[in-house]
């Protein structure tokens, strides 16, 4: 009888497990030696599991704490080993929390050589918001790794164009 209770237990739990670890696949894991302070790393999803070679939609998160400033532009600066792709058409910005409310894009730069990418909302950002950048279409590069994605904001108003480090996306891709 202890058996059975045994053997039911454990594939319970291994049945119960499963899709939670399916499901963690698109979130941000512990990160023990990141290289990144842990006050510097930012939250972000993969709605469709960070798979290699395969589409994805980032939702790539900045807390409100962390805009301390308004921001015009945001630039993400990716390291030259990610070779996957974006589709400047399908980036959208939101703020606030749970649903967020949309806020219009009037461009997106990418400079596939520099590794940097620029979303300029139409209105400026307001310093405390929690802000959600979503890029769709984002096609997951051919390898598994972890790619640190830094977010830089410019503000209104900086007469030298200066922009500031806000934090990093850990993003895991494939692990």
């Amino acid at each position: 009888m202890r058996r059975l209770l045994s053997a039911v237990a454990i594939t319970g739990f291994l049945l119960a497990g499963a899709p939670a670890v399916t499901w963690a696949q698109g979130l941000p894991g512990l990160t023990l030696f990141s290289g990144v302070k842990r006050e510097n790393q930012l939250s972000y999803r993969l709605d469709f599991g960070g798979q290699t070679n395969d589409w994805d939609r980032y939702r790539l998160r900045i807390s409100a704490k962390k805009m301390k400033m308004a921001a015009e532009k945001f630039v993400i600066a990716y390291p030259d080993y990610f070779d996957g792709e974006f589709d400047t058409d399908e980036i959208e910005i939101k703020i606030g929390r749970k649903k967020g409310k949309k806020v219009a894009v009037s461009e997106v730069k990418w400079d596939k050589e520099g590794k940097v990418l620029e979303i300029y909302p139409k209105e400026p950002i307001p310093a405390g918001k929690h802000v959600e950048l979503i890029l769709s279409n984002v096609e997951n590069p051919d390898f598994p790794g972890t790619f640190y994605f830094n977010c830089l904001i410019q503000s209104p108003g900086d007469k030298t164009a200066l922009t500031r480090y806000v934090g990093s996306w850990i993003i895991s891709i494939g692990n």
